[in-house]
């Protein structure tokens, strides 16, 4: 599988948008090149880097080609312009994902979204519905949990006690403290006690996929349920036994088979 995923052709560069740069890696498929894009959106603290070869992976199975990129303040992309709000996901999918796809000239892509990458595609479904084709995501949040606080908090402690800073370093150099203490204090402040999108995933029309591990550390089925009863589109629910908040890892080959299926059905 390995030496099939080398096969590939990849191509990392940068994108320069208002005059912030925006490290991007290319996947190029063995497919239709007038087939739809796949978007991989990262994490909270994640980067192109901490996908692994998951993407390479996917579009190796769907003969798709792939973009993956560094979002404003992560991996090698440019710092954040300035200090995250309580509506940095409405920025991110509304504010800065429109005006990246423009410049890479595409159109009605598929999503694959993991947890903060999950909500940013579901913004950017329910806002720019005739410009998605589908969209998959993991351990997405639709409104704030007891155990996503939890979960958060917990991650402070095992970044303040040095594992987690030193893991996580290596991906985001002297960038880390303001990504990680960005994304932990906003989701713990308490102007976010109320952050609730639910209302606004009325308007996805797209099919969708949504996975989450029975397990996760930061949400429960409730997530789950909520966005599939609540969007228009055709929705597949997907809980893992024995996961947690990664299962395009933890539950690798499962995962990299169901958005397989779906998405070969999305672009047939």
């Amino acid at each position: 599988m390995d030496g099939e995923v080398n096969l590939l052709q990849i191509e990392e560069t940068f994108i320069k948008l208002s005059q912030h740069h925006y490290a991007v890696k290319w996947i190029y498929g063995s497919g239709d090149k007038k087939s739809p894009v796949l978007i991989f959106l990262h994490e909270g603290l994640g980067c192109i880097e901490l996908w692994r070869d998951f993407p390479e992976q996917v579009c190796r199975d769907t003969g798709l080609t792939g973009l993956v990129y560094d979002r404003l303040g992560h991996g090698k992309s440019d710092p954040l312009p300035k200090r995250r709000s309580q509506y940095y996901l409405h920025d991110e999918a509304l504010k800065y994902l429109p005006p990246l796809l423009e410049a890479v000239n595409i159109d009605r892509p598929v999503f694959i979204g993991h947890s903060d990458g999950g909500t940013i595609a579901l913004l950017y479904a329910a806002h720019f519905a005739g410009k998605t084709a589908g969209l998959i995501t993991e351990a997405a949040h639709v409104f704030l949990e007891d155990v996503t606080i939890d979960g958060i908090q917990n991650a402070v402690k095992m970044y303040e006690t040095g594992k987690l800073k030193k893991g996580l370093t290596k991906y985001h150099g002297d960038k880390i403290d303001a990504i990680f203490y960005g994304w932990a204090n906003t989701w713990l402040s308490p102007e976010f006690r109320n952050w609730n999108i639910v209302d606004e995933l009325k308007n996805i029309t797209a099919p969708s996929l949504i996975i989450q591990g029975q397990s996760d550390e930061y949400g429960t089925e409730k997530q789950v349920d909520t966005i599939v009863n609540t969007v228009q589109g055709h929705a597949e629910k997907l809980m893992i036994p024995e996961c947690g908040h990664v299962p395009h890892f933890q539950a690798k080959d499962l995962v990299q088979e169901k958005m397989m299926r779906f998405i070969n059905k999305v672009t047939a």
